[in-house]
């Protein structure tokens, strides 16, 4: 067993982390101990999993294997925007309109999902549902076609689900077409035709261009995998219903703004519209 302390710059609510990631019930999430369990994977594709535990203002990150301590903090580091001088972010918006918010949530970063193939499944499941059923749906189907270690679910990797019949979807209360667009984006992946890995070392443009021609991927799903899966800072969503439903409720507006009013209104937001959109949901949620 290993284990390796990490300090984070202030400001950062670990709390608030933990409280959103609890949402979720395939995350792994003690809140009185204030912490999580995280399914990773080694540079050999092995999935293992590390604990990571606050205390005060610093964070024990253990595992089990010394080979994979270098991956792990890597990936916890990414996942947990602990590189992300969220100080900086904070004083930028104590400029603008957002003021008020930043300072009510403040210490609140962009957390990641745990794998962007993870997150690419998760928007097809969250396509057009709410958010409470979607949920139910997604666990369905990694409880059903995925695997744990130690209590901790991992989501059936593209091989696997490349290898299902849409029927086996549309048992779990699946759409057929949904189904359609899970199976044969894994195909797709299984086969190399996408590769997630890629999308790192690409500009947003790029992603955007690879992916929108997969069948049923559009670009709210493109901005989310983005934004949750590749941590971009500055994005921002005006087709989300969610983020136009905040920004009516903040600015007081009779009705849910247009794009342009939205755009009027974060004008001078960049470069960190990723973190005004996930602020504006947290007020909300």
């Amino acid at each position: 067993m290993w284990m390796r302390k990490i300090e984070v710059e202030t400001p950062y609510n670990f709390d608030r982390v933990l409280e959103r990631m609890s949402l979720d019930p395939l995350n792994v999430v003690d809140l009185y101990n204030r912490e999580v369990k995280v399914p990773l994977y080694d540079e050999s594709k092995q999935p293992f999993v590390v604990e990571v535990k606050a205390i005060g203002r610093q964070f024990m990150i253990t595992g089990e294997d010394e080979n994979q301590k270098y991956t792990a903090l890597n990936e916890v580091s990414r996942i947990f925007g602990w590189n992300v001088p969220l100080s900086v972010i904070h004083n930028h918006f104590e400029r603008t309109n957002l003021a008020k918010l930043f300072e009510e949530h403040e210490g609140t970063p962009l957390v990641l999902d745990f794998h962007v193939y993870n997150c690419l499944m998760k928007c097809f499941i969250h396509q057009q549902l709410n958010i409470k059923f979607a949920y139910v749906l997604t666990e369905r189907f990694v409880r059903t076609f995925g695997f744990e270690i130690d209590g901790v679910p991992f989501y059936p990797s593209a091989d696997t689900v490349a290898k299902l019949e849409y029927e086996q979807l549309t048992e779990l209360q699946f759409s057929r077409r949904k189904a359609e667009y899970i199976i044969d984006t894994a195909r797709k992946i299984a086969e190399n035709e996408i590769n997630l890995e890629q999308l790192e070392t690409m500009t947003n443009e790029e992603v955007l261009e690879n992916l929108i021609k997969v069948r049923g991927i559009g670009a709210w799903t493109v901005q989310n995998v983005l934004l949750f899966g590749l941590g971009r800072p500055n994005l921002f969503p005006t087709s989300d219903i969610g983020l136009q439903n905040a920004m009516k409720r903040f600015f007081k507006l009779e009705n849910k703004p247009a794009k342009e009013e939205m755009d009027a209104l974060s004008e001078k937001w960049s470069p960190y519209l990723s973190y005004a959109s996930l602020y504006l949901w947290r007020s909300i949620e």
